[in-house]
């Protein structure tokens, strides 16, 4: 998780400005990345209770018929949706980058593709054995679990397209939305289920819903900051998006531990994670309330032709002597100027590509949401693991400051290098005190080296890099890289615990495959970090962007 660095090398911005009036509006868009950690963060807490509650009694030889077949049959027909959106959003960056014959191409073979899959998924065989329903089990509770992140990638890739036609303010809109209408779904799905689904299933379109909110933030919020914040400190300013989303995190983990203590196991199962989800009502709603309270960014305004609304922002932001000369200078830059995405050659989205699926592949979305299950299996009972969740939190907050203040000073490549070696370490050694039986005070601390690792690096470090190698020519193509790191997220938390909870790998491995996994995908990290990511510290936009013009 981190911020994404909007930041470019032509200055539009106001250079001074009303401090204590920008500190404010900043305060209020960063609600949106706080709620981007709080309600993908919230699920850690629920997640033993969701798969009591809706998981396990699909296992009793005496729901088979009545329960478990229907879950099977609807979990189908939801991933067959989910798979056709990734599909269709796959295919509209793939237009931008081939073009409209080699793009259409490629839409019709993932379609012809999707389709041929589509028919032999839903026509298979509903297991009647214990052995494959429990298999069945495993990989539906990774589709709930992970079900907000299809409504990230949705999000997402909708941000561009309403930040641009309805504003970044009525985007941050319809995000807050997004977050109240998914905390009281979750809280109570068989109450406002709608759909004509399994409840569990009424609870997975809620989550998405909010998921959807979680991908418009991502962008919305550092986006909105970045055009309300003076050209000296708006890279300071972007960065608390980034402390808003670990804080985020920080926060569910306190609200999870402290609910989970008013009650015993069976109330938590049945009535405690709901509270869990209710909760994020309150900043969601403090969140809309004070939205009606900031006005929309001056380039919008500029770009919708509303000059006059721009410039009365502008003098309330920066003092009407400067307000004139930057809405001039934010005129001149609304022409797009951009370039085929390709005109750099391949490598460049290669590498984009490949950093972000790196960052999810090395596995901190486990640590993140499934955190509370990896220190059950460790032999916590649910109050100590939602503590120990806490720490994890807190060390991720502490090395996050830690990586926002030392970018610059030892550089992307070193940071990134450093902290994949640290992860591969943590995770092979987490996952042979797990294979070895010999879980205790040393998987704990192997669990807090890998978050410090990854906080300190890949976390923030990953999105300065994105932020950097596209040049502004070709900025669009950035897009590519957010929606496959949104995709890998998912594909990682869905995976987990079929890996993590499979009886052959469990008997085999006692719960330690799925850390060497992670470990390995650390180590390629490292080698492709130090072959093929270029160093860019020190170094203006335009320099890097002549350096991908010596390398096309």
């Amino acid at each position: 998780m981190a911020f994404i660095n909007t930041g470019g090398s032509t200055d539009t911005g106001i250079q001074q400005g009303s401090k204590f009036y920008i500190v404010l509006l900043t305060l209020v868009a960063t609600f949106g990345g706080l709620l981007f950690g709080y309600d993908t963060a919230v699920v850690n807490g629920a997640e033993k209770s969701l798969v009591d509650f809706y998981i396990t009694p699909m296992l009793d030889p005496a729901n088979y018929g009545a329960l478990t077949h229907p879950i099977i049959t609807q979990y189908r027909i939801l991933m067959v949706v989910v798979l056709l959106i990734v599909a269709v959003i796959i295919s509209i960056q793939m237009f931008k980058l081939l073009g409209k014959k080699r793009g259409g191409i490629f839409t019709a073979v993932a379609i012809i593709g999707w389709a041929i899959w589509s028919w032999s998924f839903i026509g298979e065989t509903i297991p009647t054995d214990s052995l494959a329903i429990q298999g069945m089990a495993d990989t539906i509770k990774g589709f709930v679990i992970a079900s907000a992140l299809v409504g990230c990638v949705v999000g997402g890739a909708m941000a561009g397209m309403v930040s641009k036609s309805l504003g970044r303010r009525i985007g941050l809109f319809i995000s807050a939305i997004c977050f109240i209408l998914s905390a009281i779904g979750s809280w109570r799905p068989e109450l406002f289920n709608i759909f004509g689904t399994l409840d569990v299933f009424s609870f997975v379109i809620y989550r998405i819903i909010g998921g959807v909110g979680v991908g418009l933030a991502s962008m919305i919020s550092p986006m909105y900051i970045a055009e309300i914040a003076p050209a000296k400190t708006r890279g300071k300013l972007v960065s608390f998006n980034q402390f808003a989303i670990i804080f985020g995190m920080l926060v569910i983990y306190f609200v999870n531990y402290r609910i989970a203590a008013q009650g015993d196991e069976a109330w938590l199962i049945e009535i405690g994670w709901r509270w869990m989800f209710l909760s994020g009502v309150v900043p969601a709603g403090i969140f809309f309330i004070f939205l009606f309270f900031i006005p929309e960014t001056p380039r919008f305004l500029a770009l919708k032709g509303k000059e006059s609304e721009a410039l009365k922002v502008l003098e309330k932001i920066g003092g009407k002597s400067e307000a004139p000369q930057v809405l001039n200078a934010i005129k001149a830059t609304l022409k797009d100027h951009s370039r085929p995405w390709l005109s750099y050659g391949s490598l460049i989205i290669i590498i984009g590509i490949l950093l972000s699926v790196f960052q999810q592949f090395v596995g901190i979305n486990v640590v993140l949401y499934y955190a509370g299950n990896i220190f059950r299996n460790m032999g916590s009972s649910t109050d100590a693991s939602l503590l120990q969740t806490i720490i994890v939190g807190i060390v991720n907050l502490l090395f996050t400051v830690l990586a926002i203040f030392t970018v610059d000073k030892f550089g992307r490549k070193p940071l990134m290098i450093i902290g994949s070696l640290g992860m591969a370490i943590s995770m092979i050694a987490l996952g042979l005190s797990f294979y070895f039986n010999s879980v205790g005070i040393w998987a704990l601390v192997f669990m807090l080296l890998y978050t410090a690792a990854f906080a300190m690096s890949w976390g923030p470090v990953c999105w300065v890099l994105l932020s950097e190698i596209f040049p502004n020519s070709i900025r669009g193509a950035m897009s590519i890289a957010v929606a496959v790191q949104w995709i890998a997220n998912w594909v990682v938390s869905f995976t987990f615990p079929m890996m993590n909870d499979n009886i052959a790998l469990v008997d085999k491995f006692h719960h330690g495959f799925a850390y060497w996994v992670y470990g390995i995908m650390s180590i390629l990290s490292a080698i492709f970090v130090w072959r093929l990511v270029p160093e860019t510290k020190g170094r203006s936009l335009e320099e890097i962007e002549l350096f991908w013009k010596k390398r096309s």
